[in-house]
């Protein structure tokens, strides 16, 4: 490795070092209480889904038409039971619940999955663009009084640090060249 990759590298750490500490010192967004829709149609609350955790994952998801929001929720299988150790880990699909259901089935993922069809839930936590949803993550804390606050957000895009593909391909030869993720290989 040359001295240049070595020297970013670095950098880079020190970049996440510091992103993470003002997330942590940055101030928390109150949140209200949304309803959702769980897989077979019923409501449930955003409350709800911390189950027993006062800290709650949510994974703003595209769909069933974006084969890179199935690339990050494919990720998603082997993390699941880690992520679940510390907090609730939930995926939240802009697809109608029974679509949802089926896909989520098709793809064997084994973390809850809810949609927000109807709701302005990804719109006011800002995952929705020109009336365009947008992939990412967002964490939620519920206060000991029930109230939630979100403490941070990040968008999915190539290249970030939710999908590990594609920093195995950036080490390639031409990167990831003009590959795109597919739904079945």
């Amino acid at each position: 490795m040359n001295d240049q990759v070595e020297s970013l590298q670095q950098q880079i750490l020190e970049l996440k070092k510091k992103l993470n500490e003002a997330r942590q010192s940055a101030a928390d967004e109150p949140v209200n209480d949304y309803t959702l829709k769980n897989t077979d149609g019923s409501d449930v609350t955003l409350s709800s889904l911390f189950g027993e955790r006062s800290d709650l994952l949510v994974v703003h998801n595209m769909g069933k038409g974006c084969s890179y929001c199935t690339l990050w929720a494919d990720g998603f299988v082997g993390l699941n039971e880690h992520l679940n150790d510390r907090a609730a880990f939930v995926l939240c699909s802009y697809d109608e619940p029974a679509t949802v259901k089926e896909f989520a089935e098709s793809r064997g993922w084994p973390f809850r999955c809810v949609s927000n069809a109807g709701s302005e839930f990804a719109s006011n936590m800002g995952f929705v663009k020109d009336d365009k949803p947008w992939p990412g993550v967002s964490a939620f804390h519920k206060n000991d009084d029930g109230s939630i606050v979100r403490t941070g957000r990040s968008f999915f895009g190539p290249g970030d640090d939710f999908c590990a593909t594609w920093s195995f391909l950036d080490l390639l030869k031409g990167g990831p060249g003009e590959w795109q993720p597919k739904f079945s290989y």
